[in-house]
């Protein structure tokens, strides 16, 4: 009911006629209440901004925009504050993960700023609805750290509160100016020059690297993140290739906010491995836990195995956790159990990838697509159920969800013995307005009938999840007796599940060239 509420009034919203009169619009009171949270509109903005007048939509826009990075602004100073009154390690780590998340948070939020005030020029509303959605996710991700570590009221809960309604107010109205684009386009991103496609087609890219890394000292580095971390001190930000020769890294690595188009160029993901133990049971959050931790602009990963080997029986432990912008992951392999793939925002693309998991195993709120992927379901602890994804979409104006398109989904070689024992779904809502489709994919026939499964055996989410399935084959896709609930969709129309494609879903049309494989823009 509250999705239909906020759908009713984005239409609203756009239909309003600019003829209105000037006293009528220039009414704060009456803009906010236009708005999915119409108190802390009104609160915040005669706070920041107590002469507003605004006298159109658009204007009203930035206006909340400009409001949302003001607040958070606020926000991260008093997150600074609580760092010293941190008494241990579970604490430490959840406010360090807040910190930097509230960094990306203003990030994110100058970028929809100077989009906005830019009037679409070098950027969309496209743009602008994946920037505020990644701004809130990160608020999201804040809140959850606590849960993670039994945590109960750490850091400023209140003000996150207010700081979450004011971007979701932003999400509503960019949502309503936000037009639907076409695109049939095909191949790498637009901004992949020819040369950077011979790069990833080719065997090697050592004699196209800035730096080498080899564990036998023959490169420039012997581990991972001094590469990266030399890469971040260069002058300009231009795409910058690390070749990582063949061996195992023992290490987590970190690629920053603003080191930006950095490429990790393995020698085969059987060759090249990248690998750490961290998990919730051994004191570290789920987002800080991740053996790689991507946030830098237009991230590419070929030829790699992410790995995390602290196994079933410590609970989340991340393999890769990406919030790149215009990512692309290209046949890489992602090994672990629960929680392996944390795709937590902005808009990204796995191409021919291996991912081993068991229970919420690609997981996060991201725009991203799995495109001829092979998903392996491995065999988790007895009692255990497996679930492959867990989508985190909370907010009805989020352009996030998870599409899996034109891949397999079987069992691992350890499930495979014992398959019958263990029940495995499709995926769970994580949050209420959880958005996942499977298109053209075979599903094995260990899959439950059912496809889906509650979030905790729990009712919640049910009617404002959209789960969508299309033309998929294999014995485990047959959709007559999958579940009945109002937001599961078998989908039969090809323009429905169009939306759900490269070009549609993650804006193809911005960054993706009108020529060249391997990839399909469209179904």
């Amino acid at each position: 009911m509250i999705g239909k509420l906020f759908a009713i009034v984005a239409f609203w919203f756009l239909v309003i006629s600019v003829t209105e009169s000037r006293s009528t619009k220039s009414n704060i009171t009456w803009w906010c209440n236009l708005t999915p949270h119409p108190e802390p509109c009104q609160e915040f903005t005669r706070h920041y901004f107590p002469h507003a007048e605004p006298k159109h939509r658009s204007g009203f826009r930035e206006m909340m925009v400009r409001l949302s990075l003001r607040r958070s602004i606020n926000v991260q100073s008093k997150v600074l504050q609580v760092g010293p009154s941190c008494e241990n390690h579970p604490q430490k780590a959840v406010w360090s993960d807040c910190l930097k998340l509230h960094e990306s948070t203003i990030h994110q939020l100058k970028r929809a700023l100077g989009c906005v005030k830019a009037k679409g020029r070098n950027c969309t509303d496209f743009d602008v609805q994946t920037w505020l959605s990644s701004a809130l996710t990160n608020i999201q991700t804040c809140r959850l750290g606590s849960v993670d570590l039994n945590l109960s009221n750490f850091v400023t809960p209140v003000e996150l509160k207010n700081l979450s309604m004011l971007i979701s107010n932003s999400l509503a109205i960019n949502g309503g100016l936000l037009q639907a684009e076409k695109n049939n386009t095909q191949g790498f991103p637009r901004w992949f020059s020819r040369e950077e496609r011979w790069l990833l087609q080719s065997s090697s890219a050592s004699t196209k690297a800035n730096l080498i890394v080899a564990k036998d000292g023959s490169g420039h580095f012997r581990t991972v993140q001094e590469a990266i971390d030399a890469a971040s001190k260069r002058k300009y930000s231009t795409r910058f290739v690390i070749y990582i020769k063949k061996g195992v890294y023992r290490e987590n690595i970190e690629v920053g906010l603003n080191n930006n188009y950095i490429w990790l160029i393995g020698d085969g993901i059987k060759n090249t491995i990248i690998t750490s133990s961290r998990s919730v049971a051994g004191g570290y959050t789920t987002y800080s836990c991740a053996t790689a931790g991507i946030d830098g602009l237009r991230f590419v990963a070929q030829g790699i195995t992410f790995s995390n080997t602290a196994g079933p029986l410590n609970g989340q432990a991340v393999a890769l956790r990406s919030a790149s912008d215009l990512s692309v992951f290209y046949r890489c392999a992602f090994q672990g159990y629960q929680d392996t793939i944390f795709v937590h925002s902005q808009r990204q693309f796995f191409r021919e990838c291996y991912i081993y998991g068991t229970i919420d195993f690609i997981f996060g709120n991201a725009a991203v697509i799995f495109q001829n992927c092979v998903i392996y379901v491995r065999k988790p602890l007895k009692g255990q159920a497996n679930v492959i994804t867990a989508q985190g979409r909370y907010d009805p104006f989020q352009n996030t969800g998870i599409s899996i398109h034109n891949s397999k989904i079987l069992p691992a070689p350890d499930l495979k013995p014992v398959v019958g024992a263990f029940t495995t779904y499709l995926g769970r809502p994580w949050m209420e307005y959880s958005r996942t489709v499977i298109l053209k994919t075979y599903i094995d026939g260990f899959v439950s009938p059912a496809g889906w499964l509650p979030w905790n055996n729990g009712s919640s989410a049910l009617d404002t999840l959209f789960y969508g399935e299309y033309q998929n084959s294999g014995p485990g896709a047959s959709t007559s007796l999958r579940v009945k609930w109002k937001g599961f969709h078998v989908i039969k129309s090809a323009a429905v599940a169009s939306r759900f494609t490269v070009g549609s879903f993650i804006a193809g049309q911005s960054w993706l060239p009108t020529t060249g494989v391997p990839f399909t823009t469209e179904l």
